[in-house]
């Protein structure tokens, strides 16, 4: 047996039992085409939009005139946290109406957050029923705040909104590669996997925005303790720990900025990353000995948190290590004269992985870009084409950010958050509202034909 035949065999024995490990979660991508439990209020809570805006004054217009279009008929207030009082966006939250916190000593997320809380007089925490983090470069859907309403209806502490782009509102100069495939790891993380997630009483994969929180959570956390560069998956890994209850509410609808450059795009990804070896170091292991005092049974939300990426991660490092051992092969079979071997090498160790690796990545775009139809529907044909072509290397980039994050956190490198270039959109508020309608209303008639069909 020649060694290019010994590293193919290894790969093909790797690839297999990663397979099979990963068909349980394979299974749970059929819950992306089904909607979760609905239900409608009839309570009207009062509810906070709490809002991080630290020299946001550049985005945070489109925010404000998303939030004048609500169409809830109950009572809320928009509470935007800054850093110093001189900032201009001071006048544009009181001008719109908001209440503004100024919290000083701030230098992550985090901090803010816990000092909004932390400035809140008793009776005016009581009487808020949740609070939802909003960033400041968002723009809400008309039915946001009474879709939160009506999830409220649901017993759970924690409720995760969905995720459509800000760039695709209007302006098709503001949509690039890079932000199209910043879109769909929403649709990965919450159609691929917080639906099933839910529906298996999983901690969902939680992001600050557009996350809403129960008061009776945020007093037992006794404010905001997290303190990470994504404080958000520090509180998913906590829920693991202690049980808090969270679900993806794919209903209320809002639309986020994504970083149109590469630069941008890969200085975001850095920091969740950094964030994410962050928390794994610091729950991981409360996690396993919680386990193992329970005699070693694991709960499926611990096997999820600890081993759900580990088929993947094994695939991707055989995969790796199979197209590398080819390189060094065809190269050593090339100077020693066995021109058979050499081709054989390039063509079963390095053409044959990496054309697995895309063709199994780009499947997985294309199912995540199908179960969230909606949020691309702005897209092109042509554009829907580039962007899923492309993506199978937006997702391998993550090999080597994860890579350099790791090292940066090892070395104690300076951690600090990258601003990412904003844009200016023009109406953006007014498209949202038009793209929700226009997607009710086929939605309607979609529910319409489907009864007329059972009839």
């Amino acid at each position: 047996m020649s060694m290019y035949e010994a590293f193919l065999i290894a790969y093909i024995v790797v690839s297999a039992v990663a397979f099979l490990a990963y068909i349980p979660r394979l299974t749970g991508f059929f819950y992306a085409f089904q909607k979760p439990p609905y239900k409608q209020a009839e309570q009207r809570r009062r509810i906070a939009l709490v809002v991080p805006a630290r020299n946001e004054s550049k985005v945070i217009g489109d925010l404000f005139a998303s939030i004048a279009r609500q169409d809830y008929d109950g009572e809320f207030t928009v509470n935007v946290i800054v850093k110093d009082r001189n900032d201009p966006t001071v006048a544009m939250a009181l001008a719109a109406g908001a209440k503004v916190y100024v919290v000083p000593d701030q230098s992550c997320k985090g901090d803010a957050l816990d000092g909004y809380f932390k400035a809140l007089a008793p009776e005016e925490f009581e009487s808020y029923d949740a609070f939802v983090i909003v960033d400041a470069d968002g723009v809400l859907s008309p039915a946001y705040v009474r879709e939160l309403n009506n999830a409220l209806e649901l017993d759970y502490d924690i409720y995760i909104t969905r995720k459509y782009m800000k760039n695709g509102l209007g302006d098709r100069s503001k949509r690039t590669i890079f932000s199209n495939n910043a879109a769909l790891t929403w649709a990965m993380l919450d159609d691929l996997g917080n639906r099933y997630r839910t529906a298996k009483d999983i901690p969902v994969t939680m992001c600050g925005q557009g996350m809403m929180i129960r008061r009776e959570l945020i007093r037992k956390l006794g404010g905001w303790p997290y303190r990470s560069m994504t404080e958000d998956h520090e509180l998913q890994m906590e829920s693991v720990l202690m049980g808090y209850k969270s679900m993806y509410w794919p209903y209320a609808v809002l639309y986020t900025e994504e970083a149109p450059s590469h630069r941008d795009n890969y200085y975001r990804r850095m920091r969740w990353l950094t964030g994410h070896i962050q928390s794994d170091e610091k729950y991981r292991k409360r996690i396993r000995e919680q386990a193992k005092a329970r005699g070693g049974k694991m709960t499926l939300a611990e096997k999820d948190c600890l081993y759900g990426l580990v088929p993947l991660a094994l695939f991707a490092a055989g995969t790796i290590v199979t197209i590398g051992a080819g390189v060094v092969l065809s190269i050593g079979y090339a100077f020693g004269g066995e021109g058979r071997l050499m081709l054989d090498s390039i063509f079963y160790l390095i053409v044959v992985p990496f054309g697995v690796l895309y063709i199994l990545l780009l499947l997985y775009n294309i199912l995540a870009m199908w179960a969230s139809k909606e949020a691309f529907a702005m897209l092109s044909k042509g554009e829907k084409a580039r962007t899923l072509l492309f993506a199978p290397f937006h997702l391998l980039e993550y090999i080597p950010i994860y890579i350099v994050s790791f090292f940066r956190l090892k070395k104690k490198a300076r951690l600090t958050w990258e601003e990412s270039e904003r844009q200016s959109y023009r109406g953006a508020a007014e498209h949202a509202e038009d793209a929700y309608r226009k997607t009710e209303a086929a939605e309607t008639e979609r529910a319409a034909q489907s009864e007329d069909k059972r009839s």
